[in-house]
């Protein structure tokens, strides 16, 4: 009797391809205690062939982190933030509706919640992404806007990395209402914008730099 690997032959980066979207699928659907073995009957192959490819659960789950968290950021937002050809507000609200997109999906917000139960690592390292490449261009935009010092004359303050957060964290919430709750959410795009706009109604109070 053939073994599942020999019915089914691929090129070994075609193989490991598969691999990934299947842990990432997987681990989405059953978090980080699920077992490799289910994986690989998941994928029709034998334990040992998935730990040729990846030798640890650490170093598959480590590959999924690199899979959905970090290749799916777009470099071209951090390009956008900072494009003062268009008005401030355009370029948050095509910045929020972009990334809404990328984040607001099933396996990243499942993932997401999944890594901070099991105290792993992922949440800490992605956020610190984003606070270092997207909350400080937002508040130097911010301060350039309203005609306050920039960072390098007035340090960023405590205060105005909350009011980022606190953007961040409504527009998250969306995918944990329809990922976690199971919610019905509609409208992404509209609920987006105007998380943008109370935000931006409240923020000149939060603005250092005077």
């Amino acid at each position: 009797m053939k073994t599942p690997e020999a019915r089914r032959r691929l090129s070994p980066d075609l193989r490991e391809q598969e691999i990934v979207r299947e842990a990432v699928k997987f681990f989405a659907e059953f978090g980080f205690e699920g077992q490799t073995r289910e994986l690989a009957k998941r994928l029709g192959i034998t334990q040992p062939l998935l730990y040729r490819y990846f030798p640890t659960k650490d170093a598959l789950v480590e590959r999924v982190y690199q899979e959905v968290f970090l290749r799916r950021w777009n470099p071209f937002w951090e390009e956008l933030l900072q494009d003062r050809s268009k008005p401030l507000g355009g370029r948050l609200t095509e910045f929020y509706r972009d990334y809404s997109q990328v984040i607001l999906t099933y396996e990243w917000v499942r993932l997401f919640m999944f890594s901070g139960l099991k105290g792993l690592d992922f949440n800490t390292r992605y956020l610190d992404l984003l606070r270092q490449r997207v909350f400080d261009l937002i508040i130097n935009e911010l301060r350039l806007a309203h005609s306050r010092k920039p960072p390098d004359e007035v340090p960023i303050t405590t205060m105005e990395i909350e009011a980022v957060w606190g953007l961040h964290a409504a527009i998250f919430y969306l995918g944990v209402r329809k990922f976690i709750y199971n919610m019905p959410v509609e409208n992404i795009n509209s609920i987006v914008d105007l998380e943008l706009r109370i935000f931006l109604d409240g923020v000149p109070g939060t603005l250092a730099g005077r």
